[in-house]
């Protein structure tokens, strides 16, 4: 059974960046709009700061995502920050220990290590990642194993991951499906849970994660994250306005044509389909979109049905200010 927080000042809040490339910008204002993301929301009050792993998407630059873990925790004080997730197939265990060992040397107890199971990406470039040798997602649970026991010394093993030795971060299993969350259940890890994209599995997989957990070194008690899509606006129209261009990039991805976040603008003048607009509208139905009224309603109403013990918020909107203030706005509702 869940706890039963239905109130969002009960729970912390936390940030999902894709560090989204916009239309008339480049990857250089991706990056530096999300340093300025960060500190604003580090100054907000959020929990954490989670960098997504994508690659050969025009439209996000969030591909390096270690390198941009320490550029964040360099440019803040006491948010954490952290993986939403590293896909694990795409990468060497040992180099991920390596990686995030040294990003916890760096900045002690700041640092979270998000582990998802999907390639997240294409063939092609999971195959460019990784080559012809890499392990698929089948291989997960030998993968995760490998790369927690680099977290400490073994005089039983040839090859040891000196830099992670010591320093563990903080580790979550990711997931949009049972899978994972049964995983992180048995293993007693907390679970996020990706809302945003796999509505439908949210409550499924949830319950599942509750039913299978199993008191851990780690944790006493489950502990769900949901990511959620969010934009909140002074308006329910202007944010549903501001929110369109994100249903569009979705639409182009699905036809295989990703582009970078286009305007408001653009999105508004685009010549939907029926069906199109269809597809928009079912993928906008578990995002929260409107006024702080609106927004409030609809996260207090995830709470209820979930009992998540922390909301992370991904908010995909052109303009960098009107990004700032959907996170301002959602702050203030957890006051």
């Amino acid at each position: 059974m869940y706890r039963g927080v239905t109130s969002l000042p009960d729970i912390p809040l936390s940030v999902l960046d894709l560090s989204p490339v916009v239309a008339g910008g480049g990857v250089a204002d991706s990056l530096r709009n999300t340093l300025d993301l960060a500190r604003r929301t580090e100054a907000l009050g959020y929990h954490r700061y989670w960098l997504a792993e994508h690659h050969n998407m025009p439209g996000i630059a969030s591909s390096a995502t270690a390198v941009m873990i320490g550029q964040v925790a360099a440019a803040t004080e006491r948010i954490r920050v952290g993986s939403g997730g590293v896909m694990l197939p795409n990468h060497a265990p040992l180099v991920v220990a390596e990686q995030f060992g040294t990003l916890e040397a760096f900045h002690p107890g700041r640092i979270d290590l998000g582990i998802g199971r999907a390639p997240g990406t294409d063939q092609r470039t999971a195959l460019a990642l990784r080559g012809p040798g890499g392990l698929s997602a089948e291989n997960f649970p030998q993968q995760f194993a490998e790369l927690l026991a680099y977290f400490e010394h073994s005089d039983q093993r040839a090859v040891n991951a000196v830099t992670a030795e010591g320093n563990k971060p903080q580790v979550w299993l990711l997931g949009s499906s049972g899978f994972s969350a049964r995983m992180a259940g048995e293993l007693g890890l907390p679970f996020s849970f990706a809302h945003h994209f796999s509505a439908e599995n949210t409550l499924p997989a949830v319950a599942l994660y509750r039913d299978a957990f199993k008191p851990s070194d780690v944790l006493d008690e489950p502990y769900v994250m949901l990511g959620v899509s969010v934009v909140a606006a002074e308006t329910d129209e202007r944010a549903q306005y501001l929110a369109a261009p994100s249903g569009l990039t979705f639409l182009s991805l699905r036809k295989g044509r990703p582009i970078p976040l286009p305007t408001p603008e653009e999105a508004a003048a685009y010549p939907y389909t029926d069906i199109e607009r269809v597809f928009i509208e079912d993928r906008a139905s578990s995002s929260v979109i409107g006024s702080p009224e609106t927004v409030h309603k609809g996260l207090e109403t995830l709470l209820a049905d979930t009992g998540a013990d922390e909301l992370m918020i991904t908010t995909m909107v052109h303009d960098q200010a009107d990004r700032v203030r959907s996170y301002e706005l959602v702050a203030e509702l957890a006051r």
